[in-house]
């Protein structure tokens, strides 16, 4: 992939197809864009660049055809190729879109390993294109790098060129395939011969289009046949006679029905024995299945620590531990008279039950493929250990498709992953109502940015000795045009997961230190007040922290020592060495590091010894109970003890009671946040407050008095 790759466009009516596959191919590593119309789409096109779409055939309104002549007529295929998406009656659609100049098409229901792989193709072609125009020596030399074979047809002649990628497909070298079209035909299963010889006849035609697509097996090397698609291209004279056609050749057999690592069933099988069983469910309703949809948790650490063959043989021993389990079960006729494994790719699994005597069976089945899990693989001489997140739905007559079944299980397995990993759930509609408000929510927090509907609140942070004002925590606030102010609660862990937390992240960032700056300006007193401001995990290790925060303080003229940032626990708990290398680097330029919610993690002495933090906050559920309850008050006294004795700063949060203000101070404690003495307001609510309360306030009284 490029440097900077730009977004896929997903354009689909149907809200269920753009969430799976936004989903998966965010999860695959692309940044995607949606549109559910026509007109969307193209308002999409004119904000941004787009490297490819997938567009689906029939919308209301502008079709998807409609939507390609307007593409087309200023987009060339090459510059922003299009997959359409379609029915497979539509067959008539894939024509006139191929002539109108699509790159290619998938079928519904969709497979997305196909989908992956045939977008990975246009993109790696469009890529290679745009570097290799520049000389045919470059293109050559790309096209024997190219993962698809490549050939060219001289009608005329009767004779094709075959790229070495295409010969290498069948175990040929260089020299072991000619220049005859019978080097192509011959190889052809003999089933399918007739059916290939009939197509290729028809495109002769002067009355046929331009397009060619083929799927039929050839014979390997090895005797073997492979599946292959095959999508080419006519050139036509002036008199209508075809005098050229090329194309290239894909390797479809890991798709057609088993998995070549696994020797699982794949997606294809499976979907096909889910629809078998959806007709038996209309005729027999009492009868009773389910899909359990596995997806490993941790792989890709697996992976980028010990190596693809590491993680590859840990998928082979999966699918072999769970084949044994089903095989050896303490009651084998529990999991039902009729199973099936698939490998759906990459680290997700599949399992097809039926003939179950209860839903609460399939949630049995569940717990035990989970507590198989406990025991390690013994992998290359290490034991490496995983676990899995199980989704699990029961096939109901209102699933329309497979995919309709795919997709509730696994959305049900996101919400395994979501509590925590190693958990099975079942699916029900309210999952999958949360997962369309969540993917609403995505889009809609990706508009936020622009519309600038984002806003900075504030809470004072007050010096218990004096009531004084010391400073401002900035938090988050969304401004929804029709919700109107949503909390960070909704937000942040969305935010965090999309990765759009960063550019929220530096948007709060600037626009606190330029706001506290402007306070100061307008208020001297203000000079010594400092502003604090949250990093979320993911801000903490990504490499642009440190520049970003220098340019905050640079645009606004904070001083360094008047910014606080705040950090927690868990950012730092897997890698301390690496976490105190940022911290230094932060303290070098002067700001403040405090380290939040302090009590609630792992809150290891050695991280206060060893990472370079100012000051502490202690955790307003030690705070809320400090009066009623003696564990809590010693708790808090202990963190205030041990912190002055690290010569570190401490601020309470959740201050509600003019009692836990005075205990609190009793013991210590420098600073206080809290419904107390203030609710987070706007900037403009804020000022009011710096305006009343700039003078120095009482001290907190005893309330006993």
């Amino acid at each position: 992939m490029p440097t900077n790759p730009k977004p896929l466009l997903v354009v689909d009516d149907d809200l269920h197809n753009r969430d799976m596959l936004s989903r998966r191919f965010r999860k695959a590593g692309y940044e995607v864009e949606v549109a559910d119309s026509g007109a969307e789409a193209l308002a999409v096109l004119a904000r941004q660049e787009i490297d490819l779409i997938l567009l689906d055939s029939m919308m209301p309104g502008m079709s998807g055809i409609e939507l390609l002549k307007l593409l087309r007529a200023t987009r060339t295929p090459e510059d922003l190729p299009v997959i359409m998406v379609t029915a497979v009656s539509e067959s008539d659609k894939v024509v006139e879109a191929l002539e109108l100049g699509a790159n290619d098409y998938i079928t519904k229901p969709i497979d997305f390993n196909v989908a992956m792989a045939r977008v990975r193709t246009h993109l790696t072609r469009k890529h290679a294109e745009v570097a290799l125009r520049e000389s045919e020596e470059r293109y050559s030399l790309a096209a024997r790098g190219a993962n698809d074979g490549l050939w060219d047809w001289d009608l005329k002649e009767e004779r094709v060129y075959y790229s070495l990628r295409w010969k290498e497909m069948l175990g040929c070298v260089e020299d072991d395939i000619g220049d005859s079209p019978e080097e192509w035909l011959s190889r052809i299963h003999p089933a399918d011969r007739v059916r290939v010889d009939t197509e290729l006849e028809a495109i002769r035609e002067p009355s046929h289009g331009t397009a060619y697509v083929s799927e039929h097996r050839m014979r390997h090397n090895t005797g073997r046949y492979r599946w292959m698609m095959i999508r080419g291209h006519v050139l036509r004279a002036a008199d209508g006679v075809a005098v050229r056609m090329a194309g290239s050749q894909t390797d479809v057999t890991e798709n057609k029905a088993f998995d070549s690592l696994t020797g699982l069933p794949n997606r294809v099988l499976l979907t096909e024995q889910i629809s078998r069983h959806q007709e038996e469910l209309r005729k027999k309703p009492d009868q009773l299945a389910a899909l359990l949809f596995l997806d490993l948790d941790h792989f890709k650490v697996i992976n980028d620590s010990l190596g693809h063959i590491v993680g590859d043989k840990l998928l082979v021993a999966f699918a072999g531990r769970l084949r044994h389990l089903l095989r050896t079960g303490a009651d084998p006729g529990r999991l039902g008279g009729d199973q099936l494994i698939a490998r759906l790719g990459g680290d997700e699994f599949a399992l097809l039950v039926t003939d179950l005597r209860a839903p609460a069976d399939s949630l049995a089945i569940g717990l035990r493929i989970r507590d198989a899990l406990h025991e390690p693989f013994e992998i290359e001489g290490r034991e490496v250990f995983t676990s899995a997140s199980i989704g699990i739905a029961m096939l109901d007559p209102a699933h329309r498709s497979a995919d309709d079944l795919l997709r509730d299980a696994d959305t049900a397995m996101y919400q395994a992953k979501t509590l925590g990993r190693a958990r099975c759930e079942m699916f029900s509609p309210e999952l999958r109502d949360a997962a369309f408000h969540r993917m609403e929510t995505e889009n809609e927090l990706r508009r936020a940015l622009d519309a600038k509907e984002f806003l900075a609140y504030y809470q004072p942070k007050i010096r218990l000795d004096s009531g004084e004002l010391a400073g401002f925590e900035a938090l988050l606030r969304w401004n929804h045009p029709q919700r109107g102010i949503v909390s960070p609660a909704e937000i942040i862990p969305l935010a965090e997961e999309t990765g759009l937390i960063l550019p929220i992240g530096e948007w709060i960032l600037h626009e606190a230190c330029a706001q506290m700056r402007r306070w100061q300006l307008q208020y001297p007193v203000l000079n010594r007040c400092e502003v604090s401001v949250n990093l979320s995990p993911r801000q903490f290790r990504h490499p642009t922290l440190v520049p970003s925060v220098i340019h905050a303080l640079a645009e606004s003229g904070l001083p360094a020592r008047c910014l606080q940032l705040e950090v927690t626990e868990s950012m730092f708990i897997d890698d301390v060495t690496g976490a105190t290398t940022v911290l230094n680097r932060l303290k070098e330029i002067g700001v403040g590091i405090k380290l939040d919610d302090f009590g609630t993690g792992y809150s290891s002495l050695s991280y206060l010894c060893n990472l370079p933090c100012d000051s502490l906050k202690i955790d307003q559920s030690f705070v809320n109970r400090m009066i009623e309850d003696k564990n809590s008050f010693e708790v808090t006294r202990s963190i205030i003890q041990m912190a002055g004795h690290l010569g570190m700063g401490v601020t309470a949060e959740g201050i509600e009671s003019p009692s836990q203000a005075f205990e609190l101070l009793g013991l210590g404690c420098e600073f206080g946040q809290g419904y107390y003495f203030a609710r987070p307001m706007p900037a403009g609510k804020a000022l009011g407050y710096i305006e009343e309360h700039c003078a120095p306030d009482a001290v907190p009284a005893d309330p006993a008095h």
